[in-house]
């Protein structure tokens, strides 16, 4: 057994970090070396809110 990543080891394209959806602009990674803020190659999101922005609260008022 290791405790080296298995898609490391594979060499397929992932994040470590999380990405954060935002309601109004680009997803963001935790990762700053991260180079793909889309969804596909990460395994933990959250919503912004999460993380007290104030996107949604933005897009709620313009309704």
């Amino acid at each position: 057994m290791s405790a080296e990543c298995r898609d490391c080891l594979a060499g397929l394209d992932h994040c470590h970090g999380t990405i954060i959806r935002h309601a109004l602009r680009r997803s963001e990674c935790t990762e700053a070396d991260c180079v793909s803020p889309e969804l596909m190659p990460h395994t933990f999101a959250i919503d912004c809110e999460a993380i007290g922005c104030e996107c949604t609260e933005s897009l709620a008022l313009a309704v």
